[in-house]
């Protein structure tokens, strides 16, 4: 059985991590599974959104331990470098919104895969752990780049150093995460979030993600050059077109994406 499932559905790439027995932990055959259907998504125009979910009780506990154990199996530095920093780089890149929707606990590696989406995600009874120090390691799926940017640079470091398990509420209230849903309205909820992108302005969506990323490391000056160019190239989509004639004549706009 696969261990990635992959479907579109109303123009929103749905992306099912699929090894509920081990609550999604990733291998080598899961991680370069994840890489191929995130090209396949950037490359397909079909997928306006892509939508990431955990199959059974967890989204993602990080890396299968069992794997790193394995006298055969990859070492430590392979994993980083060939599994994980290419999903988060394929991430970070794609420009069309990349929801995660955390239906567990999302743990490691798979809290930072989650935190590095666009948008993330919770239901009530989900949990996100930096569990790296509790086995030694360092937070790794650019877990030290984007945790601190989201809550802080003193929670993000006691939250790595001390391994505290932080409930999808608590984790909306500290901006770790956009919005936590009950679990009775989270499956409907968190996808209309993702079909919701999928109609909307798909290439205006993709530079702002650019312009986002870019803000991650550059000064006011560049910024501003970034927005100027990024809003020049907008200004010249048939997304651009359509939303003002909507706007002007009273009307939805059909937006293609183009």
């Amino acid at each position: 059985m696969s261990s990635i499932l992959f479907n579109i559905e109303n123009n929103v790439g749905i992306i099912r991590l699929n090894r509920p027995n081990v609550f999604n932990s990733f291998n080598k055959e899961m991680a370069k599974s994840m890489q191929s259907i995130l090209d396949d998504c950037d490359e397909n125009a079909e997928v306006r959104a892509i939508y990431i979910i955990g199959e059974g009780k967890a989204f993602c506990a990080g890396q299968d331990l069992q794997e790193v154990t394995d006298p055969d199996g990859p070492d430590l530095t392979s994993i980083v470098r060939e599994h994980y920093n290419p999903i988060i780089e394929r991430i970070r890149n794609i420009e069309k919104p990349v929801v995660a929707a955390v239906n567990g606990v999302a743990a490691g590696a798979g809290a930072n895969i989650a935190l590095a989406c666009d948008i993330c995600v919770a239901t009530a009874s989900a949990s996100f752990i930096q569990a790296f120090s509790k086995i030694g390691l360092i937070p790794d799926s650019g877990g030290t780049f984007f945790l601190p940017r989201l809550v802080g640079f003193q929670r993000a470091t006691a939250l790595m150093m001390l391994g505290d398990k932080v409930g999808a509420q608590e984790a909306q209230e500290m901006g770790m995460i956009y919005k936590a849903f009950s679990d009775e309205e989270f499956a409907a909820s968190s996808l209309k979030i993702a079909e919701k992108l999928a109609k909307m302005p798909t290439k205006g969506l993709g530079w702002t993600k650019r312009a986002l990323n870019v803000s991650m490391i550059s000064d006011l000056t560049t910024q501003l050059k970034t927005e100027e160019e990024l809003q020049s190239a907008a200004g010249q989509t048939h997304d651009y077109n359509e939303g003002v004639a909507a706007f002007l004549e009273k009307r939805k706009p059909e937006f293609k994406g183009e």
